[in-house]
């Protein structure tokens, strides 16, 4: 140990008490778990600004047919904010799989309520997607693969070991699997009836109400799950590991090789010196014999 690395003592020759309990490594590791699951629902959900982009377009449209009841004028407002929120992601060269979405999205509903000429139909693609959703969550986990786990696994650079190799994650990813599933079917369960029940802006109102609540409440417990589970295991760095130690045992063999050719050439050149030596020493020999 280096004098740098020794505590800090004082004149008596104790340690240093202004310094205070040095912090235990496992409460740093357990911070940056949590660092880093935080960081990957981030970028897998797409964070403040995703939600932002998620909720404008479906606020304008119900605001603008609150005041004037006209859908043609609701759904093409709707349709161009999201266009602008894509086109700027797309300006600053940001992660644009979230705006693209959202312009999908959009567009599927406009085109649904344009044909149908019924306003409420602008939100039904979004709902369907959202029941889909909740059962793909739900369906997945019965059959041993968390949609959550499929998500989040090429974030976290592990992709599917978790299945067999990370038990207690596959767990973790099971609970957050079956918590977004259950979240999104109790919304699907709120909204399909004021579809039926409800007139546009009612719906439109409600539908905006519950975008982001259950969607906070749906990350928030999949970061509790993901924050007490094992760590997760970086295959990425197990390649990159496995491709390094190939290519340095690579590089072994075709040391040794170029030893024993080196050797190989130093005997044959030795054994070529020995011959010749002896052929030389012979050739007097032999004349002596004629003679």
């Amino acid at each position: 140990m280096t004098s740098h690395d020794r505590p800090t003592t004082d004149a008596e020759g104790g340690p240093d008490a202004s310094a205070g309990p040095s912090p235990d490594p496992g409460d740093r590791t357990d911070a940056d778990s949590r660092q880093v699951t935080e960081a990957a629902l981030f970028e897998a959900f797409g964070g403040v600004r995703g939600m932002v982009e998620t909720v404008v377009p479906g606020l304008l449209f119900v605001t603008i047919f609150t005041i004037n009841k006209d859908l043609h004028t609701s759904a093409i407002a709707a349709l161009a904010v999201s266009l602008v929120l894509a086109a700027v992601r797309l300006v600053r060269k940001d992660t644009v799989k979230h705006a693209f979405s959202g312009v999908f999205g959009v567009a599927f509903g406009v085109v649904f309520a344009m044909m149908t000429g019924n306003a409420k139909d602008f939100y039904l693609p979004g709902m369907l997607y959202t029941l889909g959703l909740a059962l793909a969550y739900m369906i997945t986990t019965l059959a041993g693969v968390p949609l959550i786990g499929l998500i989040l696994g090429p974030v976290f650079k592990e992709n599917l070991s978790w299945r067999t190799r990370n038990p207690g994650r596959k767990a973790a990813y099971a609970k957050a699997s079956w918590a977004w599933g259950l979240i999104l079917f109790a919304k699907c369960a709120i909204l399909f009836p004021l579809y039926w029940w409800a007139d546009t802006t009612q719906l439109g109102w409600v539908l905006i109400a519950l975008k982001i609540p259950p969607f906070l409440l749906a990350v928030y417990l999949t970061w509790v799950f993901l924050a007490k589970a094992p760590a997760p295991i970086d295959v990425f760095a197990e390649m990159e590991a496995k491709e390094q130690a190939e290519k340095e045992a690579e590089e072994r063999r075709r040391g040794e090789r170029e030893v024993l050719d080196r050797v190989a050439d130093d005997v044959y050149q030795e054994m070529a010196s020995e011959a010749a030596t002896e052929a030389a020493d012979e050739r007097p020999r032999r004349a002596r014999h004629r003679r």
